[in-house]
């Protein structure tokens, strides 16, 4: 029977492999080379599209609570800043241990309980496609389904050059057009969901929200 330190550790390493952005941690070995395909698209979706793509980048700064729903089942929660071109801060609320920072063109991943960080490059995760200095859902991205349900609209996107990297879910409510939702979905097809609450949109973020986790050398002997 596991003490509950053993299960304490069991369950960190459960949260750190489903990560929100686990698609982004795989080796690029996974990575397919076919280009996605393509959903066909009425005028009707073509317009939705663009509806999206104008509210997205009307959007610079973003903050909000976030409820993520692992892989697993795992369930967590915490805030959420967004700051377009490229910045971001997921703030993981006790006691899961995660911090998740992208800046500088960077995904960095802080696991304050092994005093540990990992980077990608944020150009290698589908919510690059959302940080975007300019969204554009066309061309280097690829729509590969579009679904209305009532009051809902949900938008699939992945990478036209590296579909393995994962893709991209947004859900939206409709009239007015939000952002409530996103779904990752990785090489290995897990899926990891966000839902945002109590979202507010403009004015500006501290920068040091933003900066690099550092290791403190203690945490590294």
């Amino acid at each position: 029977m596991q003490s509950a330190a053993e299960r304490a550790t069991s369950l960190r390493m459960l949260l750190r492999r489903s990560l929100l952005l686990s698609a982004a941690l795989l080796p690029l070995a996974q990575t397919a080379s076919a280009d996605p395909p393509a959903v066909a698209l009425s005028a009707s979706d073509q317009a939705d599209i663009g509806r999206i793509e104008a509210y997205l980048n009307g959007i610079r700064t973003l903050k909000a609570h976030f409820l993520q729903v692992a892989p697993n089942g795992g369930i967590s929660e915490g805030t959420a800043w967004l700051e377009r071109p490229g910045r971001m801060r997921f703030q993981y609320d006790p006691p899961a241990p995660f911090l998740l920072i992208a800046a500088h063109g960077q995904l960095i991943f802080h696991d304050s309980s092994l005093g540990q960080d990992s980077n990608i490059p944020l150009s290698r995760t589908p919510l690059g496609i959302l940080l975007a200095d300019h969204v554009t859902l066309a061309g280097a991205v690829t729509v590969t389904a579009i679904q209305h349900l009532p009051g809902q609209i949900q938008l699939t996107l992945e990478r036209t050059a590296s579909p393995g990297d994962g893709s991209l879910t947004l859900i939206f409510t409709d009239s007015p057009l939000t952002l409530r939702q996103w779904t990752v979905v990785d090489a290995q097809r897990r899926e990891t969901h966000v839902t945002l609450s109590n979202a507010q949109t403009g004015g500006t973020f501290d920068p040091t929200l933003f900066e690099q986790v550092f290791v403190p050398s203690e945490q590294k002997r």
